[in-house]
């Protein structure tokens, strides 16, 4: 068998129309939140100043379509992000699409068959023989045990392959409610494709995956949901989830650099799923970490909303911009989801 260490090696990303949280507040989401005097606040203390959605709820109001539609609209919208965002990443790593080995696709919000895999794969030309994996219904973590499988997959065959995270939220716009857990959800959730490309190393200039870790709290298996519905999928956040990260995120983490003798003095970058402000400040407080450190996060938070699993590549790919880690640093990422589930990807820049 082959043994070699996986690289990151390229970036991508397509996103929908932006529009201004403002914006939305104020065309759309004041009337449909009426019944629930808190939601402006939620929107205002969401710190998200613009979204991307594919459906746009100033021209369309889907709340109350049938799955089924929903599910329709996913499978028009879907192909053309997803194909923008893997070209973007080949381009930017060098790779052509036929030697692409794999194609993994995490997606929670749109189903069809013959899925995204196959029309992303046949659009680009992509060999007959690339292997295809879906990871469904993961929700925001879904990135980090794609990562997982897809450096497998890379340094066990000694070929390349592809992860696209792509998440269409707006489609699972819900009916007006006085609920609060659903104005949070909508003040935060956006759309986007991301993308990114593993080749077997050594790789100048790649960032090589060292680790994969992972934890779940069945006791908090009820604070995050996401649930089918006749009227699209439902999400379900308690208040309670960022006491849960502060809890588990710091002997996570450190185990995690344990394993390979570091410390979080020793990370250089750090990539965590913004899942809103309070998630970021329950991690940033778990470890102890400068507001420096998520920078990046917060900025994506600001600039594209919470977009679910694609959201913590898009972090990365802002370190990177950055240059961060550092050559010879380390990095992690880190994203959550339900279960309640924490994710963690220990990287290493060379």
């Amino acid at each position: 068998m082959v043994s070699t260490t996986a690289h990151i090696t390229g970036f991508g990303s397509a996103l929908p129309e932006c529009v201004g949280q403002d914006v939305l507040w104020e065309g759309f989401f004041a009337r449909h939140f009426a019944g629930a005097e808190a939601a402006g606040r939620v929107f205002r203390s969401a710190r998200v100043r613009r979204r991307h959605t594919a459906v746009n709820p100033l021209v369309e109001d889907v709340s109350t379509w049938s799955t089924g539609a929903r599910m329709r609209r996913y499978a028009q919208e879907a192909p053309p992000l997803g194909v923008g965002a893997v070209a973007a990443a080949l381009a930017d790593s060098g790779l052509a699409a036929e030697d692409v080995g794999l194609l993994a696709v995490a997606s929670c919000t749109g189903y069809t068959t013959p899925g995204l895999d196959l029309r992303v794969t046949a659009e680009l030309g992509m060999p007959p023989d690339v292997q295809r994996l879906l990871i469904g219904h993961m929700g925001c973590h879904a990135a980090i045990p794609g990562l997982g499988a897809v450096a497998d997959f890379v340094s066990s065959r000694d070929r390349a392959a592809v992860l696209l995270c792509l998440e269409l939220t707006s489609l699972h716009l819900q009916p007006a409610t006085e609920s609060l857990d659903q104005a949070v959800a909508h003040s935060l959730f956006s759309d986007a494709a991301a993308a990114v490309v593993v080749q077997p190393g050594p790789r100048n200039g790649g960032l090589a995956v060292v680790d994969i870790a992972a934890l779940t709290d069945p006791a908090g298996a009820d604070h995050m949901t996401w649930n089918v519905t006749d009227l699209g999928f439902r999400m379900g956040l308690s208040p309670r989830v960022p006491d849960v990260l502060s809890r588990h995120v710091a002997p996570m983490i450190t185990e995690l650099l344990a394993r390979h003798g570091l410390t979080t003095a020793d990370v250089d970058a750090w990539a965590v799923h913004p899942g809103g402000p309070r998630i970021l400040e329950a991690v940033r407080g778990g470890l102890t970490l400068p507001d420096a450190a998520l920078a990046e996060s917060r900025h994506v938070l600001a600039e594209h909303g919470n977009c679910s699993s694609a959201t913590v590549l898009l972090v990365l790919s802002a370190l990177r911009t950055a240059c961060r880690p550092r050559a010879g640093r380390y990095g992690v990422a880190m994203a959550f989801g339900p279960g309640l589930t924490l994710y963690a990807a220990l990287v290493h820049a060379t």
